[in-house]
């Protein structure tokens, strides 16, 4: 007796282990709503959003279904890059309001259930941050060995670094590794994006001896910037704040070929974040999860780069970012392949399951929006929707998706979006003057609205009971009442990814469902191993028709439909 008690209570240790591993309890209904802050609600009529307009909103979030919030960059900056170039990280940039602001904010967000996850910048700053103009001095200080500083450069990277000082075309502005400073520290430094975006100085997992810029990862200045980096985190949790999503998190350690020094890295900051913040997450944007869940991350993201499959479903040729695909899975020819996905997340998601989560975003402020081109009808949106919010993990919305906002395509490049700014326009939530967003003169509004004659804002959806605005919602509350369909349940590829429907089974508790998703325009129909259910329709966006059989169950569906049968 005595033995079988010490065998269940291993095993009961074991299972809280698991449980610890995939982080705060929450996380298991977590459901994200992100935000561009700078895009979201204008509550000054200067045209750009601000956090006063957020609070203003946040009833609206809560009313979506969603419990979490995660908002692109809020930090001082220079805002050549979206936010992205950060120039204090302890102080909410003025076009937002003030850090007293962001205090409530997080309150109102609190007293809503709503979780705020703030975007950390942790791989570098803007060229015009204190500290880098510290170090850039001859002198030393505390900030010398902040960043990377070198007199010599590959003939390589000094062509690349000539000719885009030379041309200064968009298109190259990202390409090599190293800026121009001529500063009395040295000749160059190593940048992370774009120039005027120097990397921080977290070390080399394997330093060449003969280049004094590669500082092993236990030098004195990783070391500092470990310890600030821990700082910054510590100011805006000990705020209130629910975590942090990492922007690029795989890259702060150099010439780490298989990550395993920046996981790591993350490893004991995620230690450290238990020990005094075990309610935090952290949220990679990493797009491998093999190796995020494994470092420290409680979710990641499968987006365009790393893991791939996220293009071929989703970005039709010609788009930006899109691959190497004649046609994405999701567009009305039916001539996608979602192999590459399934492919991919299969693996992953088996590896990583009792690890954390895989989110996979309906977009982002990166990539282009669901609706875009052809895929611009509501039955056709819908169809996308029901494919996040029913797959495993932590789902993840972009403002605006909900009511089926365009990509808009061509516009000026903002702020250095320069494609990306069709994804970070204005939310449009009523008919009229600026749809909403601002009282200001049409001219100042930071992005172009386009509304559709009003009907892609929150307004008239909000009145329509078959919009998808709605839809969202409803197919939000149902995941939070199934088991199987949330984010712990399991999931299994019932169909042939290579055609039409896609059909996968979620299962949790006793609970078994099995979605079918036709983001065609053909009629389609496919046949899978008896799934011992009772075949009825517990959500659907139109016809499809479930056969049960002794050995083999069959479904039949129509263009641009998707359902749920338990």
């Amino acid at each position: 007796m005595r033995h079988l008690l010490l065998i269940i209570t291993a095993i009961l240790a074991s299972l809280a282990l698991q449980a610890q591993n995939k982080g705060p309890e929450w996380l298991s209904e977590a459901v994200i709503y992100q935000i561009y802050p700078s895009s979201f609600m204008d509550s000054d009529d200067d045209g750009i959003g601000d956090i006063n307009g957020i609070i203003s909103k946040l009833d609206y979030v809560q009313r979506l279904g969603v419990n979490t919030i995660w908002f692109c960059p809020m930090f001082a900056s220079t805002w050549q890059d979206g936010g992205y170039d950060v120039t204090d990280f302890y102080s909410i940039d003025p076009r937002f309001g003030s850090n007293d602001d962001m205090k409530r904010l997080v309150l109102e967000a609190h007293i809503r259930g709503l979780k705020v996850c703030l975007d950390l910048v942790a791989g570098h700053t803007s060229d015009q941050h204190p500290w880098f103009k510290a170090s850039a001095r001859q002198d030393a200080n505390r900030y010398s060995d902040y960043y990377m500083w070198t007199d010599s450069i590959s003939e390589a990277e000094l062509a690349t670094l000539e000719r885009r000082h030379r041309t200064h075309d968009p298109a190259i502005a990202t390409w090599g590794s190293y800026g121009l400073a001529n500063a009395p520290r040295a000749k160059y430094y190593r940048k992370n994006y774009f120039e005027f975006q120097p990397a921080l100085n977290y070390g080399y997992a394997n330093p060449d001896p003969s280049d004094p810029m590669q500082q092993p990862i236990d030098a004195a200045g990783p070391k500092l910037v470990k310890q600030e980096m821990r700082k910054i985190i510590a100011y805006w949790l000990d705020m209130g704040v629910d975590g942090f999503r990492v922007d690029m998190a795989s890259s702060l350690i150099k010439n780490d070929t298989d990550k395993s020094e920046n996981i790591k890295l993350w490893q004991q900051m995620r230690r450290w974040m238990e020990k005094h913040y075990p309610q935090c997450v952290l949220i990679a944007e990493w797009s491998n999860p093999e190796q995020a869940l494994q470092s420290a991350f409680h979710i990641d993201f499968m987006i365009h780069f790393g893991l791939r499959g996220y293009d071929a479903l989703f970005f039709p040729k010609g788009a930006p970012d899109c691959g190497p695909y004649d046609y994405c899975y999701f567009d009305a020819s039916g001539l996608g392949d979602a192999t590459p996905f399934i492919t991919n997340f299969t693996k992953a998601y088996t590896a990583t399951r009792e690890l954390g989560y895989i989110s996979i975003p309906t977009g982002n402020h990166d990539i282009i929006r669901p609706n875009y081109g052809t895929r611009n009808t509501v039955e056709q949106l819908k169809v996308k929707m029901l494919f996040h919010l029913t797959m495993p993990g932590v789902p993840c919305i972009y403002y605006g998706d909900e009511i089926g906002m365009k990509y808009q395509p061509g516009l000026p490049s903002k702020e250095g979006s320069r494609e990306r700014a069709g994804s970070r326009t204005p939310m449009q939530w009523t008919e009229g003057w600026n749809a909403g967003y601002s009282t200001c003169d049409p001219r100042m509004l930071y992005l172009p609205l386009a509304t559709e004659g009003g009907t892609l804002t929150v307004e008239a959806q909000d009145k329509d009971k078959n919009s998808l605005l709605n839809f969202t919602r409803a197919l939000i509350k149902l995941r939070h009442q199934l088991p199987a369909l949330g984010n712990d349940g399991s999931w299994q590829m019932l169909s042939d990814p290579a055609r039409y429907p896609m059909v996968f089974q979620r299962e949790k508790d006793g609970q078994r469902l099995v979605v079918v998703i036709n983001p065609s325009g053909k009629k389609a129909n496919t046949s899978f191993d008896t799934q011992a259910i009772s075949g009825k329709e517990v959500f659907s966006t139109g016809k499809v028709h479930y056969s049960i059989g002794k050995q083999l169950d069959h479904v039949t569906v129509q263009p641009f439909s998707a359902a749920i049968f338990q």
